[in-house]
């Protein structure tokens, strides 16, 4: 095990993802001092720099979720001051924040994908950009943050009606992209290795964001209930999504399974550079079920910055 070390924990921050964040950081903060670590935690404001230059750590431990946190902003930050930093550098956090540089980071590498193209907000209260049913997604942000399900029988209208609410009120670009029916699955990946295949059954019928974040809303079934070969896929695929991204530390693939089309059912939707450490989130719960207690992921995380 590394020495104790001087870590800042940054959290916060203003994006959609802040409360999540504060939840992460906090559990990080409290694991790293069981192990003996000394940390200063730090709420993410305009000042961070100045906070870090005064703490002067041996180590940032990045706990922030959306953007600037996971988006390269504060990765570059860093790299100017000449810290060392968790999870995934400026590079890959631009791409994986960015849906559509990761599909064309990862496709044409064979990774299963869903198509889609970026349409401009105002056009959807024209007319459809793709056949129902669709989504449309928020080209970078986390979480399910702003993602709609169009279909037939939704309340959107058709076409989409000006005055309802949804993402296209809130961005002036989003992603259209085919709706994928079936399952939703989840793979964590630490270092070079997958943890194992999470299926996710919320309860509302859709993970979106309160899906994610509320307890007793999602039912997590580990090991996934699913075929050795939509396993196997998913393990695969999550690994080399992490590789080809150049990632470190740990990152989440989600994907969506068809479960009538065997294996061309199986897309990855998006690599996650900065999965939730929360009570709640994944990693630590496929962590755990591998037998990696949290403090133990933590220092492997700690430990990956490190190399």
């Amino acid at each position: 095990m590394t020495e104790n070390l001087h870590i800042a924990v940054l959290m916060g921050g203003w994006s959609a993802e802040r409360e999540v964040s504060l939840s992460s950081g906090s559990g990080i903060a409290e694991a790293l001092e069981s192990l003996g670590h000394r940390v200063t935690r730090i709420d993410m404001g305009r000042d961070v720099a100045a906070k870090l230059t005064e703490a002067r750590p041996d180590l940032v431990f990045n706990a922030l979720h959306g953007s600037p946190g996971e988006d390269g902003s504060v990765q570059g930050m860093l790299d100017l001051m000449g810290l060392r930093y968790t999870h995934s550098g400026l590079a890959t956090s631009v791409i994986a924040i960015d849906k559509v540089l990761t599909k064309q980071a990862l496709v044409p590498h064979g990774i299963p994908m869903p198509g889609g193209r970026i349409v401009k907000s105002a056009d959807v209260y024209e007319a459809d950009p793709l056949a129902r049913p669709y989504v449309l997604k928020p080209v970078n942000e986390g979480s399910s943050v702003g993602v709609a399900i169009v279909t037939d029988e939704g309340n959107y209208g058709n076409p989409i009606g000006r005055d309802v609410k949804g993402p296209w009120a809130e961005f002036d670009e989003l992603l259209a992209e085919p709706y994928v029916r079936g399952r939703e699955l989840t793979t964590a990946v630490l270092g070079d290795r997958a943890l194992g295949v999470t299926e996710l059954r919320p309860k509302s019928g859709w993970y979106d964001y309160d899906a994610k974040y509320t307890e007793g809303m999602t039912d997590h079934i580990f090991p996934a209930d699913i075929p050795d070969e939509i396993t196997q896929a998913c393990l695969t695929i999550a690994v080399e999504a992490h590789r080809l991204l150049r990632c470190k530390g740990c990152s989440r693939a989600d994907f969506r399974w068809d479960d009538e089309r065997g294996v061309d059912g199986l897309f990855l939707l998006e690599v996650n550079t900065q999965p939730g450490m929360t009570p709640l989130s994944l990693v630590p719960e496929q962590a755990r079920h591998t037998g990696m207690s949290y403090p133990e992921l933590v220092q492997a995380i700690v430990e990956e910055a490190l190399k």
